[in-house]
């Protein structure tokens, strides 16, 4: 176990009643080196160690619970992308890492366990120095973000940093639609803050009544969570209301209060893995043309597979064809990549020799194909 830091807060880092908080962490490499495509997972799975360590049901809860993911992770930013695609790190570069929590539970763990966090964060061997902390984005509670005063025409500008997609109808919806973004932010709502909302009337609410007032907007091919690839889009929205002076006050307040929401709790699905990172106000970086990471290719590769082996499945009549089609793809296309079995099967959850039968079974149906 690595290290734990000696210096100790004498107080709380904020109020007893705080139900949401967003920290970023100060992260600096101690030697030069490759990650893998999917290193989320594994920032995933050390956020949880953490929680375990001393708090083993609310990890389970974290892990396994049926509702909303009380918490949400970015990536690293500051992460390079080296001549084989694959994301870098080097020595002596400091990264920074975003976590936020959404209910008083994880809140009140993370205030215990600043009290002395830990000297490194792993990576599959590859250590990080947490070097600081702060706070990102304020404690607060959700009647503080509801009571925010709320002009008579109000707007909701928001900045997406990292691919943010929804699920819909079994697919992936790479568009701000305002009933998606709204309802992505009220489950959170619904879930965690004790004051919940009619979603059926709120989001026909939001239908007939947000708009987009403006974007910019593009789209990108993702790898994200434990398997599958997910297009979703990264940009800025700014959102406002259709007869803002006739729209219902309380549906107008509680949308002013998601919006504040947003950059806690991310929007979309996968946030727990990076995806749908959100920031408050407009901010556009302007396009620029590059090469496609290892990240952009492993999630076309897995897409192209995805596809193939749903269309041979339906010609042979099995059974959950999709979701069978893109486990073997993500396994294939990582195995292609160089990624050992044994690390495929531990992102996965799954034993080892499952996955090295789906690999085997996977290459056999790419050869099948090859043939006709």
């Amino acid at each position: 176990m690595p290290p734990r830091r000696k210096t100790v807060l004498q107080t709380a880092p904020w109020p007893a009643d705080t139900e949401l908080v967003g920290l970023v962490f100060d992260l600096q490499a101690q030697s030069d080196g490759s990650l893998y495509s999917q290193y989320a997972i594994a920032l995933h799975a050390w956020f949880l160690d953490q929680v375990r360590q001393s708090n083993p049901d609310l990890s389970a809860y974290l892990h396994d619970g049926e509702s909303e993911k009380p918490f949400t992770m970015s990536r690293l930013e500051g992460i390079t992308v080296g001549v084989s695609g694959a994301p870098q790190l080097q020595a002596g570069q400091s990264y920074r890492w975003y976590v936020s929590a959404l209910s008083k539970p994880v809140v009140q763990w993370m205030a215990a366990w600043l009290q002395s966090p830990p000297a490194l964060l792993e990576l599959r061997g590859m250590p990080l120095k947490i070097v600081n902390w702060a706070i990102a984005h304020p404690a607060t509670t959700y009647a503080k973000l509801l009571a925010i005063d709320c002009p008579a025409a109000p707007t909701v500008a928001l900045t997406f940093t990292s691919p943010t997609s929804f699920r819909r109808k079994g697919h992936h919806l790479p568009l701000p639609m305002p009933t998606n973004v709204f309802h992505s932010y009220l489950r959170r709502w619904n879930d965690f803050s004790g004051n919940p909302y009619d979603p059926e009337d709120y989001l026909a609410w939001v239908d007939e009544t947000v708009l987009i007032l403006r974007h910019h907007l593009r789209s990108m091919k993702v790898v994200a969570g434990k398997q599958g690839a997910i297009t979703g889009f990264v940009g800025a929205v700014e959102f406002g209301l259709a007869r803002p002076q006739a729209a219902d006050p309380d549906y107008k307040r509680l949308f002013v209060a998601l919006g504040q929401l947003a950059p806690y709790c991310g929007t979309g699905h996968k946030t727990t893995f990076g995806l749908g990172q959100t920031r408050l106000g407009w901010t556009v970086d302007t396009p620029t043309a590059a090469l496609p990471s290892r990240q952009d290719l492993l999630a076309q590769r897995i897409e192209q597979l995805t596809e193939q082996f749903i269309a041979q499945r339906k010609r042979t009549g099995g059974d959950r064809a999709s979701h069978i089609a893109e486990t073997w793809a993500t396994i294939l296309a990582r195995r292609e990549w160089g990624e050992s079995l044994y690390d495929i099967a531990d992102d996965l959850e799954m034993p080892y020799e499952t996955v090295k039968t789906y690999a085997k079974l996977a290459r056999r149906a790419v050869r099948e194909e090859e043939q006709i």
